[in-house]
């Protein structure tokens, strides 16, 4: 989510400022960014609708492969689960004590979980990232084009970066809290990134501009 917010703030902030670098009209820039949060935002859902069904058939036909095995290769799946548990730190007793009663119990749940790291009750869901992902974008779009809007024509480009930055700060601050690291470096690297590119997008609409003029 906090991904998919940065992509629609720092995409979004980019187009705007290089429509408004090219001399453009009130409107242009307003139908330009309203374009770039829609398209994005389906292009951001339909990704990783595509990643995470590829993901997810990746993990049946791990399932479906493991199943065959412990049907047709008991002998072999429980000394893996055996090898798996000494490699742990278990002594050869204890290891394989514990593999036959965990295979007594839900074999498959168990070599899934040991040997691939997935469980049948939390494969990867297509549906939910493609439109978290959608949502998390619109809304990080929506707040340099509301900034554009809002603002009037000879503040436009002033209020867009200032919005953007003020966004991509508490945004940086709130995913380096969600993954338990320091803020100073997470909010660094998204705004050092979502400034070069606006710089990036202004130069190219200022060239483009005064080409076409």
């Amino acid at each position: 989510m906090v991904l998919g917010a940065n992509d629609g703030i720092i995409s979004t902030a980019a187009l705007l400022l290089g429509v408004a670098a090219a001399n453009s009209s009130r409107d242009a820039i307003l139908t330009a960014g309203l374009a770039g949060l829609v398209a994005g935002a389906v292009s951001m859902a339909l990704g990783e609708y595509v990643s995470v069904s590829s993901q997810r058939d990746s993990e049946r036909g791990d399932i479906a492969k493991e199943t065959w095995e412990l049907e047709h290769q008991a002998d072999h799946e429980l000394e893996e689960l055996t090898a798996i548990y000494q490699g742990k730190g278990l002594d050869a007793s204890l290891a394989q004590q514990v593999a036959v009663q965990l295979t007594a119990y839900d074999a498959l749940g168990s070599h899934l979980r040991e040997e691939l790291g997935i469980s049948q009750d939390d494969l990867a869901r297509p549906f939910q990232a493609a439109w978290s992902s959608a949502v998390a974008f619109s809304v990080g779009a929506s707040i340099p084009l509301i900034a554009s809007a809002a603002a009037s024509s000879s503040l436009r480009m002033v209020a867009i970066v200032v919005v953007t930055m003020v966004a991509l700060i508490v945004l940086g601050y709130v995913g380096a809290r969600a993954g338990g690291a320091g803020p100073g470096r997470s909010i660094g690297r998204v705004v050092v990134g979502g400034a070069v590119a606006m710089a990036v997008t202004m130069a190219v609409g200022w060239a483009f501009g005064a080409a076409v003029g």
